[in-house]
């Protein structure tokens, strides 16, 4: 159990996931850190919350500043359980929301279904007002337009309204006037506009970005209303800040304005925390997987770096929205510890998307839930201990996990409940090997090239197997994977992003136009991004994207600020290749290059929780590390007495050989025959894997 932290300037952290929520709480003047883990309370979730900051030994009022990660944006937008939304855009353009690219991502499927929209194509009105690619006024806007179709969309209920304006990134003003027309006369509605999100030229994802803003706009001011008013009931006069899908922290006013920025929220802090993680160590490129209860998602440290990307499709590339606006490359699928496997027609076994949750939850949790999921296939194989989840907190039922995964998969498809548990966890390892593959082999790289760091409560449990089916030779499983996320929001730094669309061949582009544009950007991120907070620096990132001329898409290129000081135009062709041939296997040194949009990031410095060392052991672990053994299935040998271990008794040196167990409070590491593990001067655990 924690201890109680005393009252003292203390951060605490809150990741609310599908299934649990997970609360940190580091006193900054002992350096004491304290973990909370409780399952997800759905109907409210701030009760959950509240729940893990008591289970950490901290309270609201003890606190200076509160962290906060969370899923409810990207949920309201996947469940499809938004508001009711007009969209205000230049006349002749309201279809392109439908329309989009008009590309067909599954040629031969005669029942092929287009994303859907968040705003019916009733709702959408065209106003007469028009700006050219250079930000004139061609048509002026029609005010009386903008109120009348505003009154209509109010009468028919809705509680939220985009405005696109053609071309607003290169000129607003049309936006934000039309902005300012509908806020006064309807003060009660939420009301975005594509230039506060987007800077960038693409009316269809500009649309799409601004439309799925006004669309989880008043769930997520709902939300972050009850928690602010929770705080403040609770005593917390601290600042609150959320993690953005850059990994970066935003004020919680701004997050109220810009919901879209969370979408990524609490698995972008994961990946904060590994890049951190991964310096401390000196690992220049590594996978950040994280397997929860809902899902399992990774990104990706590559030469030091995060990847970012520009846009994603929010639900999938065959029917997914787009987003435009800077964040981490997270891939995700719906494989999780709560994942449901069913028998389907044709006896066509299946693992998730749809999930337990926390709420009826897997069976063995004995809270109501009849169907049989990963974490129920886990305690079956003997993987979890009936008596050791959560630290014995939460007692699973193993009779009840045997029962409903024999009569729903094993019965039904005529085989052996064990084998039956072994099929679900071998499609799951599938399912999340592809995801891994989405971050590194479509941009170029080679998985089998990083180590892979496994965290989450479920990532320990499932992280060699990935590994070994990626040909990936080196797990890290950092101190408490069960709150990585949590803990990752701690050494998070704030952060604001800009984009500037800027079309220019690179061989005339002017270094005092580029210079003006990014000082501009880097002003207005100063004037914001330390906001209320003690800095420890201000960082600045530049990078472009580019292309070569005559294609249509881009890549972002990171450029060093010596490359403007020096005017060197030829390094930053020279970056753009290497870049391309990475993404696309080739590169043309002699072929002109193009500049589309510049990006400047602006990261306001916090001062972060050390990395401290563990102390030393030989290289056999004390006897007291040692819980005894228990059988567990594994493919290649059948059931085996297996040794665990308890992790916060080993020692740095301290080695394994597997197969072996390494339990701790919220989550189990799992090691194959044939796998070493050496625990590392931090703690971490470094599992080298046998591979073949």
């Amino acid at each position: 159990m924690n201890a109680p932290l005393r009252d003292s300037q203390i951060r605490l952290s809150a990741d609310v996931g599908g299934t649990f929520t997970d609360v940190a709480a580091f006193d900054e003047k002992t350096g004491a850190l304290r973990l909370g883990k409780t399952l997800t309370t759905p109907e409210r979730l701030v009760t959950g919350i509240e729940n893990g900051v008591g289970k950490a030994g901290s309270r609201f009022d003890a606190a200076g500043l509160f962290l906060h990660g969370t899923t409810v944006a990207i949920n309201t937008i996947l469940e499809r359980k938004g508001a009711r939304c007009a969209l205000l855009t230049t006349q002749g353009f309201r279809d392109i929301y439908e329309i989009g690219r008009v590309n067909r991502p599954e040629s031969y499927n005669l029942f092929f279904e287009k994303h859907a929209p968040l705003i019916d194509r009733d709702m959408r009105f065209e106003i007469m007002e028009r700006m050219d690619a250079q930000g004139a006024v061609l048509i002026p806007l029609d005010e009386e337009q903008v109120l009348k179709f505003a009154r209509e969309a109010v009468d028919a209920g809705v509680q939220a309204v985009a405005i696109l304006f053609l071309h607003s990134y290169r000129n607003p003003a049309h936006e934000i006037r039309a902005k300012e027309i509908v806020q006064k006369e309807f003060p009660q509605l939420f009301v975005t506009a594509s230039h506060e999100l987007s800077q960038e030229y693409r009316e269809y994802e500009r649309t799409s970005t601004a439309a799925a803003n006004a669309y989880i706009g008043p769930r997520v001011q709902t939300y972050l209303t009850e928690m602010q008013t929770h705080l403040g009931d609770a005593g917390f006069g601290g600042n609150f800040l959320i993690v953005q899908s850059t990994g970066g922290l935003f004020d919680v006013d701004d997050a109220r304005r810009s919901c879209i920025r969370m979408l990524e929220s609490g698995p972008a802090a994961g990946v904060a925390g590994t890049k951190v993680l991964c310096d401390s160590i000196g690992l220049a490129n590594a996978i950040a997987f994280d397997m929860g209860g809902t899902t399992a998602k990774a990104g990706v440290i590559y030469e030091g770096t995060v990847l970012m990307t520009g846009s994603a499709l929010i639900g999938g590339y065959a029917t997914g929205l787009p987003v435009q606006m800077p964040m981490i490359d997270i891939q995700e699928v719906g494989t999780g510890g709560g994942s449901i496997a069913r028998v389907e027609v044709g006896n066509a076994l299946r693992v998730g998307p749809e999930s337990a949750g926390a709420a009826p939850g897997p069976v063995c949790y004995g809270l109501g839930g009849t169907e049989p999921t990963i974490t129920d296939a886990n305690l079956i194989l003997g993987r979890l201990g009936a008596d050791r989840f959560l630290g014995g907190e939460m007692p699973l039922d193993l009779p009840a996990a045997k029962k409903a995964l024999t009569e729903k998969v094993a019965v039904p498809l005529g085989i052996d409940p064990i084998e039956a548990a072994e099929g679900i966890l071998r499609i799951a390892t599938t399912k999340m090997a592809h995801v891994v593959r989405w971050v590194t082999t479509e941009r170029g790289l080679d998985a089998a090239d990083f180590a892979l760091v496994a965290y989450g409560g479920a990532g320990p449990l499932h992280a060699a197997a990935v590994a070994r089916e990626l040909s990936i030779g080196t797990v890290i499983i950092p101190r408490a994977p069960g709150h990585f996320s949590a803990c990752g929001m701690l050494v998070a730094d704030l952060r604001r992003d800009f984009v500037n669309t800027w079309f220019k061949p690179l061989a005339e582009a002017s270094f005092a136009d580029i210079e003006a544009i990014f000082a501009e950007m880097e002003r207005q991120g100063r004037e914001t991004v330390g906001r209320g907070q003690s800095l420890s620096g201000v960082e600045v990132r530049r990078s472009a994207d580019m292309r070569y001329v005559g294609q249509e898409h881009a890549v972002t290129v990171e450029l060093p600020i010596g490359l403007f000081k020096n005017e060197d135009r030829a390094g930053i062709k020279a970056l753009f290749d290497a870049v391309h041939h990475t993404r696309y296997g080739f590169s043309v040194a002699n072929e002109k290059a193009e500049i589309v949009s510049l990006r400047s990031a602006v990261v306001g410095q916090l001062a972060k929780p050390p990395f401290e060392h563990i102390a030393k052991g030989n290289a056999e672990p004390d006897a007291a590390a040692f819980r005894g053994r228990r059988p567990v299935y594994f493919a290649s040998t059948g059931f085996v007495d297996t040794p665990t271990y308890d992790r916060l008794a080993l020692k740095a040196g301290n080695r394994i050989a597997g197969p072996a167990l390494i339990e701790e409070h919220a989550s189990t590491t799992v090691m194959h025959p044939g796998d070493n593990v050496e625990v590392d001067a931090f703690g971490d655990l470094v599992i080298t894997v046998r591979r073949g």
